[in-house]
């Protein structure tokens, strides 16, 4: 699956295309959208953050963390500048159906569970760079659009880096039959999610 706003991007891994009613139900509902957004970058920062308090000796990780962690904060605070422009305040946080099912999936012996924690992160930063994409193509208004377009690129980039970390830490042979596993996990739990304005 490929989209077609993001041509110069790889093709998406995804085996289950967002369907056009979740597009539409956003647009319907966009102030909704805007504050879960927020939300997910919020956690997204947080989960950067323990990442890296959880493998302090993973040299190569704890970088790339810190710097996600950053980006992921400077992004919600990007979100909260439009959730005030549109006279809106930022609500408390709300659990995450999509995430706390994918994470089900997440095996705890020490090495699987790096590599789990990895490619579920990339997975979910995939289902990100699609869902965005998609909102910059449905949305009218040029700067937000331009802000979204940004966001999904940022979110391409996510998902190929814990992808390679991945690979840095367990042979690439083990790591691409984990990925199709779960690749196919996370297809099967977005089609049993309903629709609703917000990321997942």
């Amino acid at each position: 699956m490929n989209n077609a706003s993001q041509k110069d991007s790889p093709i998406s891994p995804l085996r289950y295309a967002t369907p056009a009613s979740w597009v539409e139900k956003v647009l319907s509902d966009f102030d909704s959208f805007l504050l879960d957004h927020a939300a997910a970058e919020k956690k997204a920062s947080g989960m950067a953050m323990s990442m890296l308090s959880h493998y302090p000796d993973r040299i190569e990780l704890v970088a790339a963390m810190a710097d996600l962690a950053i980006e992921e904060l400077t992004h919600y605070r990007e979100v909260v500048k439009w959730i005030h422009r549109r006279g809106l305040i930022t609500s408390a946080d709300k659990k995450d159906a999509y995430v706390i099912l994918f994470r089900k999936a997440i095996r705890k012996e020490s090495e699987q569970y790096l590599l789990d924690r990895l490619l579920t992160a990339s997975i979910i930063e995939a289902r990100g760079a699609e869902r965005f994409a998609l909102v910059a193509e449905a949305l009218q208004d040029a700067p937000l659009k331009k802000f979204y377009q940004s966001i999904a690129r940022s979110e391409e980039r996510h998902y190929e880096l814990f992808l390679d970390l991945a690979k840095k830490y367990v042979d690439s042979s083990v790591v691409d039959k984990r990925w199709d596993q779960l690749l196919d996990i996370e297809a099967e739990i977005v089609k049993g999610l309903p629709i609703q304005a917000a990321l997942h």
